[in-house]
């Protein structure tokens, strides 16, 4: 009896044994296909698809939780940073704002909106067209000074200033008076000048001769008009061309540009500028520019140069001190403007390559006679 119910006792438990085996594959058989259908335990072993990720960089950011920050982090800073260069193009085109959805975010398809592949024609914005006046010649590309040669230059050049071309009204004070020479004798001076064998140069052959011994004529001179009156055109301009005489006028700006009637206008500029005048700036109001910011001698300096060649569109070589008046400073802001030269009010026929900043000039006076003038354009300085 006892080996019987031995028997039995031994198969049961292997019974048990058995089904609790079972029992057990089962649960392990579950526990796993559960964590392998969790999203948790996916992204902890196997990392996202980066081109997903790089694809709505916009929504990763806003969406700290979304796969795609997860994978940014798993691969790496630098892989993703070479990744986003090689399938980005250089102009994206913009990814719409995502909008509240219990929708869940979309991973990367091969769908044409999944990607920011631009089209093959580029859309033209209203800012990248340039305007006509975006770029004016003059200022976009300013002539470099002529390279010297190394060879210090002297040249007897007389540089003659003149203001006025008018008689000074009955009330007129000493200064205008001073100012103002009469056409008819603004005319005999011409006569003298041609008679003596005079040529008239620019400012611009000066340099060059100076800079590099270019040839001069051998009565070289240069005339010039300060403050840019209205007569110059009127009584001056016509002289001028009569005599086959070339000039430089120093423009004040602002009074152009405010329409001032004793002042030239830009037509007339333009005008004369095709006649073959030249054209320097004067400042834009006429201050004293000594001891003032570098901001406001750079609006007066170079804001007066590029609205004269916004006009003429031709570069804006040379200068002409208010009142005779400036320092180092100045001519510092000269040169870093791409200015050649300046003229002065010191008296004088000699210019030099070393003061290019500091040419001389004879002041022609409003109650000069032919004699008087003719001296001082003879005499030695």
């Amino acid at each position: 009896m006892n080996a019987p119910r031995l028997r039995i006792s031994f198969i049961l438990t292997l019974v048990v044994l058995g089904l609790m085996m079972v029992l057990t594959a089962c649960r392990s058989r579950s526990s796993i296909e559960s964590e392998l259908r969790s999203p948790v335990s996916n992204l902890a072993t196997v990392p996202p698809d980066p081109v997903s990720c790089l694809s709505v960089p916009r929504l990763c950011g806003q969406v700290p939780a979304h796969p795609c920050m997860i994978g940014y982090r798993q691969t790496g800073p630098e892989q993703a940073r070479v990744h986003r260069q090689e399938t980005e193009p250089d102009q994206p085109a913009p990814i719409p704002e995502p909008t509240p959805s219990s929708t869940p975010l979309p991973t990367h398809t091969s769908s044409p909106t999944a990607t920011a592949t631009p089209s093959s024609t580029p859309t033209a914005t209203p800012s990248l067209t340039p305007s006509p006046t975006a770029s004016p010649t003059a200022t976009a590309s300013p002539t470099p000074l002529p390279t010297p040669d190394g060879i210090t230059r002297t040249a007897r050049v007389p540089i003659l200033m003149y203001h006025h071309i008018a008689s000074p009204p009955p009330d007129a004070d000493a200064v205008r008076r001073d100012l103002s020479l009469p056409p008819e004798a603004f005319e005999r001076q011409l006569q003298y000048l041609v008679e003596q064998g005079y040529t008239s140069i620019t400012l611009s052959d000066l340099i060059h001769h100076l800079a590099r011994g270019a040839p001069l004529p051998p009565e070289p001179i240069i005339l010039t008009f300060d403050d840019g009156y209205r007569d110059v055109y009127t009584e001056a301009f016509p002289l001028l061309r009569r005599y086959g005489m070339t000039s430089t006028f120093f423009l004040i700006t602002s009074f152009i540009d405010q329409g001032e009637r004793d002042y030239l206008s830009w037509a007339q500029v333009k005008e004369m500028h095709r006649a073959g005048m030249e054209f320097g700036s004067h400042t834009y109001t006429h201050p004293d520019l000594r001891g003032k910011p570098i901001e406001y001698l750079v609006w007066q300096i170079l804001g007066s140069k590029e609205a004269i060649e916004q006009r003429i569109q031709e570069p804006v070589r040379f200068f002409s001190y208010p009142s005779g008046r400036y320092n180092r400073q100045t001519v510092e802001i000269l040169r870093s403007a791409h200015f050649w030269g300046a003229v002065s009010t010191q008296q004088g026929v000699e210019q030099s390559s070393e003061h290019p900043f500091e040419l001389q000039r004879i002041r022609v006076r409003g109650d000069d006679t032919l004699a008087s003038f003719a001296a001082r354009l003879e005499a030695e300085w």
